[in-house]
């Protein structure tokens, strides 16, 4: 995969993300459909947390696997606004990292891991990209639930 290629997707990836969640406004951001789930908020400071999780662990080769402390960092995130520039620093940096590696080292594959296995680098773009939709879902019957009508994500 070229690193123009994975900027594009995670430019669409924010776009998309951006777009079908735009009527959530910041007197929504406790709202949860059921306790003990993710907030509004924490559904979009996961998403960005997770963006930063893969990159991170892309060349680093560094799994955090503290994933009590990685919640704790996500629910401690009680703002939509922050939640919002959280998830558009993680893209900003996800396309910086794409550029920085060229596509053979993309394509090189990860040493042993627990979470990848030893596939090509490359691969963490898909799970970016599902793993974004799942929570951009998430939050489109969040909306739904409060009432609000989610736009079409894939254009104006």
């Amino acid at each position: 995969m070229k690193p123009e290629e994975i900027q594009m997707q995670m430019k669409n990836l924010r776009d998309y993300f951006n777009r079908s969640t735009r009527p959530l406004q910041e007197e929504h951001s406790g709202f949860t459909p059921r306790e003990g789930q993710f907030s509004v908020v924490g559904q979009v400071a996961h998403t960005a947390q997770t963006i930063e999780w893969f990159f991170d662990a892309a060349f680093s080769n560094q799994w955090d696997m503290d994933f009590e402390g990685l919640e704790k960092k996500t629910r401690a995130c009680t703002s939509l606004a922050a939640a919002r520039e959280w998830f558009n620093r993680a893209v900003d940096k996800a396309i910086q990292a794409a550029g920085a590696h060229t596509a053979e080292e993309w394509a090189s594959p990860f040493p042993p891991n627990p979470i990848m296995g030893e596939i090509p680098r490359s691969s963490i773009i898909g799970a970016v990209v599902d793993h974004t939709a799942h929570h951009r879902g998430a939050l489109t019957v969040y909306q739904r639930l409060l009432g609000l009508t989610p736009p079409m994500p894939y254009m104006e």
